[in-house]
């Protein structure tokens, strides 16, 4: 009922023990706190937090328009929903160095386990389009290095992600990725690999954890969990699956209600009455107020 009853500082245990597990870990992206408990529901052990997701879902393009309040607030809303380590995107940090420091202290304050702060140039765009530019690797550590300095709890992990690669080769990407870990960072985010040997390849380059991104329609090809860990990645993300999926639904209901003039044909492939209720956990909160709860939950055909 109501919120998550594990600590943020548990979350960041729990998130460094999946890094160092020696087993892939899956994490979903959520696009709202249900969708988070939902995640949490079908046993995967940690949630994601896009920053493309959390710029769509406020209809904007994903290209640092958002801002460290509009993210910190509604990746906190989604954080304390669930019990699993949610990590967040923090874009580049939203600002320089001082800034960079701000958004890791906020994003602690949210309840967040960790953030990945990336080394392209405001304004950013989505990593897997073409026309990306990047900051110097000088610039790209000082941001790195300012959030490692200003977290006040050692297990938040800080995650760089790199951008490189497609502007300047993977061979870039390797010096990068290690400049990065030299300067802070926990973990490497390497953005648009080409394939299964660019990962290796990062993987061969430096010590810490590595993530792969897995999204539809990107320069990658959509790997599988066991194909990933095979090239060495520690954690795979499936960002804006979960509201792609959301959204192509929504599209076709409300084209059959334009349509028939009736949402029928669509009712069989909605979550039920009953299962939404589940998903809130409605009938636990009876037990503060039997005035909230004191009806019976229709059956699951609706």
């Amino acid at each position: 009922m109501l919120y998550s009853t594990t600590t943020p500082e548990q979350k960041r245990l729990k998130l460094r023990e999946l890094l160092n597990s020696g087993t892939i870990a899956q994490f979903p992206g959520a696009f709202n706190p249900l969708s988070a408990r939902l995640i949490e529901e079908k046993g995967f052990p940690g949630v994601y937090i896009s920053g493309a997701v959390l710029a769509n879902d406020l209809g904007l393009p994903d290209i640092g328009l958002t801002t460290l309040t509009e993210v910190a607030t509604r990746a906190g809303q989604i954080a304390r929903m669930t019990e699993l380590p949610c990590l967040v995107d923090a874009d580049t940090g939203f600002g320089e160095p001082m800034n960079v420091a701000r958004t890791i202290q906020e994003l602690e304050n949210a309840g967040l386990a960790g953030c990945h702060i990336e080394d392209q140039f405001n304004p950013k765009r989505c990593g897997h389009l073409d026309g990306k530019n990047v900051v110097d690797t000088d610039t790209a550590a000082k941001r790195i290095r300012a959030a490692a300095d200003a977290r006040r709890d050692a297990n938040f992990l800080i995650m760089a992600r790199t951008d490189i690669r497609a502007v300047d080769g993977i061979q870039a990407a390797q010096e990068r990725a290690k400049a990065l870990v030299d300067a802070g960072a926990d973990a490497i985010f390497p953005e648009a690999m080409k394939d299964l040997s660019e990962f290796q390849a990062i993987r061969d380059a430096v010590d810490v954890p590595i993530l792969a991104n897995m999204t539809e329609f990107g320069k990658s090809e959509l790997f599988t969990a066991e194909q990933l860990q095979g090239a060495g990645v520690n954690m795979v993300i499936y960002p804006v699956t979960l509201l792609r999926i959301a959204m192509g639904a929504a599209e076709r209901t409300l084209e059959t209600i334009k349509a028939t003039g009736t949402q029928e044909a669509q009712v069989e492939n909605m979550l039920t009455r009953a299962r939404l209720y589940d998903l809130v956990d409605y009938e636990a909160y009876n037990q503060f107020d039997t005035g909230v709860f004191n009806f019976q939950v229709p059956g699951l055909s609706r």
